[in-house]
């Protein structure tokens, strides 16, 4: 009975850390969405640029599209957020009152502040 006990709660540990691993890059990856959604910059792909609305249905989209092979916020970065899968352009980003700046460091960099303030 004890070794049963024993197994069972280091399952239970291993699940609970597991689950705790897997929400992690999910929640940086909802906020990341939701820091370009009230963003109010605007998003250059292929030389179009767009709102900031657009651009968070575009990084869905592709994120679905991305979602087996991501694993971390940098991943969702790399493939959904920062360059054309079609041209291999980057994308980039221009805010009111700011350098345009590419969409994949701007990104970065959010997500580094995002994670020091938790």
């Amino acid at each position: 009975m004890k070794i049963f006990s024993l197994t069972f709660l280091l399952l239970i540990n291993i699940s609970v850390l597991n689950n705790a691993y897997a929400e992690t890059p999910s929640s940086e990856i909802d906020h990341l969405i939701a820091y370009v959604a009230r963003s109010n910059c605007d998003f250059i792909r292929n030389g179009s640029s767009h709102p900031s609305s657009e651009a968070v249905e575009h990084m869905q989209n592709k994120y679905k599209y991305f979602r087996k092979k991501i694993k971390t916020a940098e991943q969702f970065i790399e493939m959904s957020a920062s360059k054309s899968t079609l041209s291999g352009k980057p994308y980039w980003i221009k805010c009111p009152d700011r350098k345009e700046v590419p969409s994949q460091a701007w990104l970065l960099e959010e997500l580094s502040r995002y994670r020091q303030n938790k």
